[in-house]
């Protein structure tokens, strides 16, 4: 009389007995796989260490080994590397080595960086000034601005700022002059606001007054007229002292003075007014 895992004595059926049979697994088709995986995994569990926790345990009661004893996670908080300085959990070596060797508060203790001298004010400054200049063009007043915000000596600050200027990586000239033709060119700034954006940039008063004479004094008015035709249409339906008013508050925003800029909307609104009394109000079909 033969027995298995789904029948009882006599070939009688009864309840699965998995116990009596550990090396089977509930369901076929790649249940050997599965027993292997497991298998593998808990050796390696196992060969971690002797504090290490494994699933299997001894005798495969399934029961975990680990005591909590200390020194149970190797390179953990309680690990060899001791507990971390900041109180996150991770080691001190791994903090260092995403730090790239310097922690918050400045080089670690004891590192090469720490043990170094101190840098050349003057090599400060130069990489200071190298990086504001390739994000974007500065003048003198913003770099020595920028230096002192860095507590870089005063000495070594103008020597670097007067080399710059030597070899004319600094030139507060060509600033002004690339500034007011394409602040003009893009926004349609006027002389006025040209000059007071220059002046805030620290750069001086004649150099303000030759850039911005090279601004036709013709080409602000039609730059005007561009500005304001396009704002015109959204003003429609409106009282005209109204749109009147909008339209030389924008053009004042842009540093327009007051006589340029009603002349320039009076010519705008007559303009409108007698295109809209040539076009017929109802336009004539032809019918058959």
């Amino acid at each position: 009389m033969t027995t298995g895992p789904d029948s009882g004595p006599a070939g009688e059926a009864g309840p699965r007995d998995w116990g009596a049979w550990p090396d089977l697994p509930e369901s076929g088709g790649g249940s050997r796989r599965g027993s292997r995986r497991g298998r593998s995994r808990s050796g390696r569990r196992s060969a971690g260490g002797s504090g290490g926790r494994s699933r299997s345990g001894s005798g495969g009661s399934g029961e975990s080994s680990w005591d909590g004893s200390a020194g149970g996670f190797p390179g953990g908080p309680e690990g060899p590397e001791g507990p971390s300085a900041d109180g996150s959990g991770r080691s001190g070596r791994s903090s260092r080595r995403r730090a790239g060797g310097f922690l918050p508060d400045g080089p670690v203790e004891g590192s090469a960086a720490s043990q170094g001298p101190p840098a050349d004010p003057q090599a400060v400054a130069r990489a200071i000034c190298l990086r504001l200049l390739t994000m974007s063009p500065r003048t003198r007043a913003q770099l020595a601005e920028a230096l002192r915000k860095r507590e870089v000596p005063d000495d070594a600050a103008e020597a670097v700022l007067e080399r710059f200027s030597e070899v004319g990586l600094i030139d507060d000239e060509a600033f002004a002059a690339a500034w007011v033709s394409s602040r003009h060119a893009g926004r349609g700034l006027a002389r006025r606001a040209l000059a007071s954006e220059l002046r805030q940039r620290g750069v001086e008063e004649d150099t303000v007054k030759e850039a911005v004479e090279q601004l036709d004094p013709e080409q602000e008015v039609e730059t005007a007229r561009r500005l304001v035709a396009r704002k015109l249409p959204s003003t429609r339906g409106l009282e005209p002292a109204v749109r009147t008013r909008r339209l030389a508050g924008m053009l004042a925003r842009k540093g327009y003075g007051p006589g340029l800029a009603f002349r320039v909307i009076r010519e705008a609104l007559e303009n409108e007014e007698s295109e809209s009394a040539e076009s017929p109000e109802y336009p004539e079909y032809p019918f058959d």
